[in-house]
């Protein structure tokens, strides 16, 4: 399914410094998973309440349904080598390949930390170019996707998810201050390998909450949207992915609506999946396929009543599905309270739920 709005992105009057830049998992900064902070925003009002993220159970209510991804992050950053002998690094963002059997790609240059994005005009990238990759494999760009992905035929013995699991390593970006394990990368939910970059919004969840969130009566169903490479220095808006939302979160989604309980999504990827399968009569369907959906405020919402998400850039394209959520009014507050209290962003970061009613 795919549906793709014009580009009417905001721009939030707030700058998020450096140094609130999460550079390490909650546990390397002796905290809980749990324990990172969550800042509350309702709609009506707009109100904000500074909570931790273990209080969740006390913020929702029997009823109450959380959405959540079940896609678990590959180690999908490989070293490769050129034709001239030069070094790049692939990040492989489409581990499934599309129709054509072809993926999804992007070359950055290797450093001593975190691999560095290629800006328009300076990246290896052409049609044809092969790159060695390791234990025998090999890509072969193709043709451009953007300026930065390209589609590519890639040759990984043992097939993708297998090969990444043996000689790749998680993406990292360059606010975070070391490589760690995939293992660091993984949610409580993840069951289907898939995702290039974690859907971090479900990282907070332990064992523990997901247990209280039960014994206060608040459901939880599943859907999988395989996660492509982000956009951290030019913030495209979101291309396809491959999703798939079974009957039976479908039909509990519209349960839960018609009962007048709250639908919940963990992440943006939950709210792409859901809304892609909205049919004529406004109501979620099982499906199973790629999205191309762009969610804007002018677009709408027709299937969640809350959002619990990471912190984003200003400039991000995911912020028009957050002001669809949420309305510009508490979008501002949250980012304003986020930066005046010090909360922490990016994939290691505090947590900001957004409910509509």
């Amino acid at each position: 399914m795919s549906e793709v709005a014009a580009d009417t992105r905001p721009a939030l009057d707030v700058v998020v410094p450096a140094e609130l830049s999460a550079r390490a998992p909650a546990e390397a900064r002796g905290l809980a998973r749990d324990g990172v902070r969550m800042l509350v925003g309702y709609r009506d009002g707009p109100v904000v309440e500074h909570r931790t993220f273990r209080e969740l159970p006390d913020v929702l209510g029997p009823g109450d349904l959380l959405v959540v991804n079940n896609s678990a992050t590959l180690p999908a950053a490989l070293p490769g080598r050129l034709p001239d002998g030069g070094t790049v690094v692939l990040h492989v963002s489409t581990a499934q390949p599309d129709r054509l059997g072809h993926h999804l790609v992007e070359l950055r240059r290797p450093t001593a930390g975190a691999a560095e994005y290629y800006p328009p005009g300076s990246s290896p990238a052409r049609g044809g170019l092969r790159i060695e990759l390791p234990g025998g494999a090999r890509a072969e760009l193709t043709a451009p996707h953007t300026p930065r992905l390209w589609h590519a035929r890639l040759a990984l013995p043992g097939g993708a998810v297998g090969y990444l699991g043996r000689y790749g390593r998680a993406i990292r970006y360059g606010y975070v201050d070391r490589d760690w394990p995939v293992e660091v990368y993984q949610t409580v939910f993840a069951s289907e390998p898939g995702s290039s970059e974690m859907p971090s919004a479900a990282r907070p969840f332990t064992d523990r909450t997901v247990s209280r969130l039960a014994a206060r009566g608040v459901l939880v169903a599943p859907v999988t949207l395989h996660t492509g490479v982000a956009s951290p220095e030019v913030h495209e808006t979101p291309y396809a992915e491959r999703f798939r939302v079974p009957p039976s979160t479908a039909r509990l989604v519209d349960h839960v609506r018609a009962s007048g309980g709250r639908v919940v999504a963990v992440g943006t990827t939950v709210v792409r999946a859901l809304e892609s399968t909205v049919g004529p009569d406004g109501r979620p369907h099982p499906a199973d396929g790629w999205t191309e959906l762009v969610i804007t405020p002018e677009r709408g919402v027709r299937t969640v009543d809350g959002l619990l998400t990471g912190w984003h850039e200003p400039q991000a394209s995911h912020l028009l599905m957050l002001e669809a959520v949420a309305g510009r009014p508490l979008l501002e507050r949250c980012y304003a309270e986020a930066v005046a209290g010090r909360y922490l962003w990016h994939e290691f970061g505090d947590v900001n739920l957004l409910l509509s009613r």
